[in-house]
């Protein structure tokens, strides 16, 4: 299926939902929705989205030559105002306008409502959250295979760099290497900015990483993946630099159980919870549950962090062709801590596993 298919598909799924919101039409001006929509990735640039799919994309003059190449299935209009150029053209749509409420400012929305009723003497704009993300949760194959090659980016790099963890090292040279790595094996870029957490800063989930050098006896967390094609990778390992003590190997081998289930739970039809609470559980049976306090992951894309969300009080149910993250981790204040994660998507048939590394403790 070619790219224009592809995003004129994904249009008619959206526009699939607009019945359910009461609108006929929705404006889109966030720039990752946009892109996901048409396949145009611009600092300035809307599209809107018609019964069945139908599209309108608008740009500025510095992109419009790149819309007409990239997008040659949806009609190209040129503004600078990208979100008034579509709302002129969307003026006779009975039904309504659904904009996006987790994008467009209130000003925003203001503005455009009230220059509406000026000349139709009603506002057409309806205010609508997570519609667009919503589709996204469900990759295509073309997404997932973007995917696959950002984390085998992830894998590779990590294989490379973990060779050259030895005491003396900085937290901070390690994520450097990652990420020069990464890019050198092909990914547009990191996909967020690295973690590395090296002894009494593992029990700190978001470290950012310090001039702390390696010392031996460290376990050492690094949370890292590639961006490819748009796409974005997350995995997290946590290595053992010399001989580990033994409430570092119980750490370890507790949180590797607990990531375990919770990759097993990872099937359509589970709900949010039933898959955080199945790695969450044998955490908790550890005693150690006010030790994990954060949810067990989240879906990736074309944004590092999107729907769905794994965590206690999350809702919803997975779905086939889903890529979800599973990441565990137990945090001891002023010891340390171990986190694991991997990218999977759930499959009919079973997770997929897109994140390759293994899990047995490595020993530096």
């Amino acid at each position: 299926m070619s790219y224009a298919s592809l995003h004129a598909v994904r249009r008619a799924r959206l526009a699939a939902a607009f019945p359910e919101h009461g609108v006929a039409a929705m404006l889109v001006t966030c720039p990752v929705n946009v892109r996901y929509l048409t396949g145009l990735s611009s600092s300035n640039a809307a599209v809107l989205v018609g019964t069945g799919g139908l599209a309108v994309l608008a740009t500025d003059s510095r992109y419009a030559e790149t819309a007409r190449r990239q997008c040659p299935d949806v009609e190209v209009v040129v503004g600078r105002d990208v979100a008034w150029v579509l709302i002129n053209r969307a003026d006779a749509a009975a039904a309504g306008i659904a904009v996006e409420a987790d994008h467009m400012t209130v000003a925003r929305f203001r503005w455009l409502g009230g220059q509406l009723v000026q000349r139709l003497g009603r506002d057409p704009l309806t205010p609508v959250s997570g519609l667009v993300e919503a589709v996204r949760a469900v990759k295509d194959e073309q997404e997932i295979d973007a995917l696959r090659r950002a984390c085998s980016i992830t894998d590779e790099a990590f294989s490379q760099v973990v060779e050259r963890i030895t005491p003396g090292v900085t937290e901070r040279e390690i994520a450097r290497w990652l990420e020069v790595r990464m890019v050198e094996l092909g990914a547009d870029k990191p996909a967020f900015d690295s973690i590395v957490a090296a002894g009494p800063n593992g029990s700190i989930p978001h470290h950012s990483p310090s001039d702390r050098p390696i010392r031996s006896g460290d376990l050492v967390t690094m949370d890292f993946g590639a961006r490819y094609g748009g796409y974005h990778a997350d995995m997290t390992r946590t290595v053992a630099v010399g001989r580990p003590a033994d409430w570092q190997r119980d750490l370890y081998e507790l949180v590797r159980r607990a990531q375990h289930a919770g990759c097993l739970a990872v099937r359509p039809g589970a709900t949010a919870h039933q898959v955080d609470a199945a790695a969450r559980e044998v955490i908790v049976a550890a005693g150690h549950g006010e030790h994990f306090e954060h949810g067990l992951g989240h879906g990736v894309g074309l944004e590092i962090h999107e729907q769905p969300f794994l965590g206690p009080d999350r809702t919803g149910r997975l779905e086939d062709r889903v890529p979800i993250t599973v990441e565990p981790g137990v945090y001891l204040p002023g010891r340390g801590g171990v986190r694991i994660e991997d990218t999977l998507v759930t499959r009919d048939d079973g997770p997929e596993l897109l994140t390759l590394t293994t899990k047995e403790l490595l020993i530096l």
